[in-house]
């Protein structure tokens, strides 16, 4: 594996398994993010910038490159104390071989090399992977999901990623690309997915896309998630029908996830889930009803920790992961 063969030379001596700080990078459809994570994922610094990835890759990649080198002398932390780094995307992509494949939310960004491209343009060794399963190792190493060995991270923003730890190793599936629990089945005849193309997945209901086009449909034509929230808790009727709406798809969707993972716990990120309580409370409950015993009453769903820097943490987590399975190896 290239990338793990790239881990493996930033150790520098027989035994070293850990960097002592990390550049990562999250890639996503509308920001590029970057920051220097030291190995007790504290960030040293971070930056954000718009990804325009209509712009092309070559265009996108300097500019990640470029806010790389930033945020590192932001840091304060030496150029020779970044030993690795870690690279969080969206799929399809190629782990092993650090290859973004075709992800449909970075517009051209078909086959391109980026572990290699990084480590010509940054010098280091660099890791590739799912950034929702990025974000999953983030949590579990450095956040609500610490100490446990089943857990489930699902992020609800944009579209809707998820990923698993079983037996307190990351579940990546057969080729890299598994874990994606926003396309799990709620309504086999429901709303197309816009991010699949199927009918009724997760995704088509509790995303922030989905959630401000039912609003539209119902009447509250330009409100955003955030807006469909408050306006239920201040009574709308029709903001109240879509987030129950919401709520009902999202207990659903978590009740086949729970029988089928039996995780101690599911956590639950991105901007959907800032409205807190409001959501993760009757999903709490509906899921505790419905989920087959002793999963659904043993299970605890609870708020992300990391917030909006848990991409790059998450990144970081990969890296430092690599790193340790290619010394224990």
């Amino acid at each position: 594996m290239a990338s793990t063969a790239g881990a493996s030379r930033a150790l520098g001596r027989p035994g070293a398994a850990r960097a002592e700080s990390v550049l990562a990078f999250d890639i996503g459809g509308t920001k590029l993010a970057a920051g220097v994570v030291d190995s007790a994922g504290a960030v040293q610094s971070f930056a954000v910038v718009p990804t325009d990835s209509a712009r092309g890759p070559e265009d996108g990649m300097r500019r990640l490159f470029e806010l790389g080198r930033n945020v590192v002398e932001e840091s304060g932390v030496p150029w020779e104390q970044i030993n690795l780094i870690g690279i969080g995307c969206g799929g399809p992509l190629d782990p092993a071989s650090g290859v973004l494949i075709a992800p449909p939310h970075l517009t051209g960004w078909v086959d391109v090399p980026l572990v290699e491209r990084t480590e010509q343009a940054l010098g280091r060794p660099a890791v590739l992977e799912n950034d929702a399963t990025a974000a999953a190792a983030g949590e579990h190493r450095f956040g609500a999901g610490a100490g446990t060995r089943n857990m489930i991270y699902l992020t609800i923003s944009t579209g809707v990623g998820g990923g698993s730890v079983v037996d307190g190793r990351l579940y990546r599936g057969a080729t890299g690309n598994g874990g994606e629990l926003g396309h799990v089945t709620v309504d086999w005849r429901g709303r197309e997915c816009r991010g699949c193309g199927r009918r009724g997945c997760l995704e088509a209901y509790v995303s922030g896309t989905s959630i401000a086009e039912r609003a539209a449909e119902a009447g509250l034509s330009g409100a955003t998630a955030a807006d469909v929230a408050a306006a239920a808790r201040a009574g709308d009727p029709r903001a109240v029908a879509v987030w129950d709406e919401t709520v009902e798809a999202l207990a659903c969707g978590l009740t086949s996830i729970v029988n089928l993972f039996e995780p101690e716990m599911v956590v639950v990120g991105g901007g959907v889930s800032r409205t807190g309580e409001q959501l993760l409370a009757p999903v709490r409950e509906r899921v505790h009803a419905l989920a087959m015993s002793p999963a659904g009453e043993s299970v605890k769903i609870v708020a992300a920790a990391l917030g909006d820097r848990v991409g790059v943490v998450g990144a970081a987590a990969i890296a430092i992961e690599r790193t340790a399975d290619t010394v224990d190896a």
